[in-house]
């Protein structure tokens, strides 16, 4: 699929707020394999935490799109020698067909320009199936455990008291880059 890249506006936010709910929460997620649904209710993102992504100096949410249509996006953060990788959604009914590992690919390329030694993410570490996503392009587990903030409805309304996030880690100059 031909994919053209941008770095998000103020006027992208109500499209990238809804694509990333679409990815992640309720009915319309279970469509693809991202969904959180199971263990997470409530809201993945809001407005005022995009508007800061994109406003905050050493951040941007990289847009993909065909056709003008919104298809995937992420955010990067240069965080000193790494690069933080997060919000990566791609819409449910289009999971599968090669389009995030192209935004990947792109985000990857963007933290090397920053002159980035590695990609770091977080990620449930109850989330198996996008771990081995994760690790079949060269990311590691740290073994380096976050807890989930619990009791803070901007990232979700837990249906279970096990979660907690993983570091997940990537050599841009190594074997695995």
């Amino acid at each position: 699929m031909d994919l053209h890249f941008r770095t998000a506006v103020a006027a992208d936010i109500p499209a990238i707020v809804a694509l990333v709910e679409s990815a992640y929460r309720g009915e319309v997620s279970r469509a693809g394999w991202t969904t959180e649904a199971d263990f997470l209710d409530g809201q993945r993102i809001d407005a005022e935490g995009v508007a800061a992504d994109i406003g905050k100096p050493g951040s941007v949410i990289v847009l993909a799109e065909q056709a003008g249509q919104l298809l995937a996006c992420c955010h990067l953060e240069k965080t000193g020698a790494a690069c933080y990788f997060g919000m990566f959604s791609v819409a449910p009914h289009l999971q599968g067909g090669g389009i995030g590992k192209q935004l990947m690919q792109e985000a990857e390329r963007v933290a090397r320009a920053w002159q980035c030694a590695a990609m770091e993410m977080t990620v449930i570490d109850i989330r198996d199936e996008l771990i081995a996503f994760y690790e079949r392009r060269g990311y590691v587990r740290t073994g380096i455990k976050k807890p989930f903030p619990y009791g803070d409805a901007r990232f979700g309304l837990p249906r279970r008291a096990d979660l907690r996030f993983e570091i997940l880690r990537k050599d841009l100059h190594g074997e695995n880059a």
